[in-house]
């Protein structure tokens, strides 16, 4: 057994790319270093122990994952550099010859990453890699206020384009009775918000006979816990009893997040999606209906293979027609070894940014519509951390929408009801006025 006494007293900088997942996982990664001794490297100081958690969900994704590599390599001369996370999963012997690198975690290997660091600390390089199929489970504190909780891991899907299944094996999950566990964990540290986390979250309960609607109901009685937020749910699994559950429950927020993918019912079949726009539009009218003032975000690809222009047109008409508050825009990569790569059609760049921009104009213009109905409102705010050297706080409406006020550190992580006011200058938030009453205290 090696003598874990040799991480004491260590320094580790992490650097992670991609999905709000790979940041919780991340986190944790960090917490169990610092069981050990290892301290987070501050700003200037040169690291022992580097951590890279990639993703590799497209070409500029595993680009930006080389660059981040060099950069951490360069600024953190003689450390013991870590690569983990999917683009690790997917390309271990490409990475290990990287100048710098040392150890290769794939995706399964992640979980325990504490004694393949001592043993690779002691050793040559090494890339470990295996079939993936342990759930890691993840309750991490981001940079902010929000607590990530992952719940579910993996997908079973197989659409065209991606990789996910590849990168992170089969779909799988945690308990109830464990994410309840972490979740009390997590208002006893004094959280008052949880994302739910995962890569499809709507697909819990493969690995324990439950499902993401008993979850669902089993969180929103953890007392302590104010405000949940489902991060990322396909259509097909968002069912109308969970959307009308969370319209009357303690602690769900009025805010989704649901894929699209394309708005053109022959692009989402040879995407090999699991529904049609006639669905989507339902879920939407659903939410709108109970749901009036939710915020809804939706994640589209533009420029897969197969998207002509008359295909795109019908994509953009249907996104224009739905009553959504934001499009994540998202520009098709190809990929090694999936079926996309043997449909006809293939879109050029120009194409795919030209159709990329007029879907992130329509976005912005549907993200400030939604933002004006609500000025003149009073609507509750979580505050986030924010520096003492900083002017402006800023935190988000139960709605999701971002609020900004002067810096008052007696607000950090602190839910009060706010005045929305006009936008800020960059545009991005609205002004809060009069704070009328903190829901944790006293004025």
């Amino acid at each position: 057994m090696i003598d874990s006494s040799i991480l004491q007293g260590k320094k580790a900088a992490y650097f992670t790319l991609g999905c709000k997942l790979n940041f919780a996982e991340t986190s944790t990664v960090a917490q169990q270093l610092a069981s050990y001794g290892v301290r987070k490297a501050q700003k200037g100081e040169v690291a022992d122990i580097c951590v890279v958690n990639t993703c590799s969900v497209t070409e500029v994704a595993d680009h930006k994952c080389r660059q981040a590599i060099h950069r951490l390599v360069k600024a953190h001369p003689g450390a013991f550099v870590v690569v983990t996370g999917c683009y690790a999963q997917l390309k271990p012997n490409e990475i290990i010859q990287t100048e710098g690198v040392h150890l290769v975690l794939g995706s399964e290997e992640k979980a325990r990453i504490i004694p393949a660091i001592l043993e690779g600390m002691t050793g040559a390089h090494t890339v470990k890699t295996a079939d993936i199929k342990s759930f890691a489970p993840s309750c991490s504190r981001g940079d902010r206020t929000r607590y990530f909780l992952k719940v579910q891991d993996g997908c079973n899907y197989y659409c065209t384009y991606c990789t996910i299944p590849i990168a992170r094996g089969r779909s799988r999950n945690g308990s109830i009775a464990s994410l309840v566990q972490q979740a009390e964990q997590v208002a006893c540290e004094g959280g008052k918000e949880i994302v739910i986390t995962g890569v499809n979250i709507g697909d819990f309960g493969r690995s324990t006979g439950e499902s993401f609607f008993d979850l669902v109901k089993a969180l929103d009685k953890v007392e302590g816990i104010e405000r949940y937020r489902i991060s990322s749910i396909e259509p097909n699994l968002l069912t109308d009893e969970i959307i009308e559950y969370c319209a009357q429950s303690r602690a769900f927020m009025p805010h989704f997040h649901i894929p699209l993918q394309s708005g053109c019912d022959e692009v989402l079949r040879l995407m090999h999606r699991k529904y049609d726009t006639a669905l989507f539009r339902h879920k939407i009218e659903k939410i709108r209906e109970v749901m009036p003032d939710a915020f809804i975000g939706v994640d589209v690809i533009v420029g897969t293979r197969g998207e002509t222009a008359d295909y795109f047109q019908q994509a953009y008409d249907f996104m224009e027609s739905v009553d959504v508050s934001q499009y994540h825009v998202f520009s098709y990569s190809e990929r090694a070894g999936t079926k996309a790569l043997e449909i006809p059609h293939a879109v050029t760049p120009q194409e795919k940014h030209e159709r990329s921009q007029r879907v992130l104009d329509l976005s912005a213009q549907k993200t400030r519509d939604f933002y004006s109905r609500f000025i003149g409102t009073a609507r509750p705010v979580l505050f986030e951390h924010a520096s003492p050297r900083k002017p402006v706080m800023h935190g988000f409406t139960d709605n999701y929408i971002r609020v900004e006020v002067p810096n008052q550190q007696s607000l950090d992580n602190l839910i009060a009801t706010v005045e929305l006011g006009a936008f800020n200058e960059g545009g991005d938030a609205l002004v809060g006025g009069a704070i009328k009453a903190k829901m944790d205290g006293v004025l």
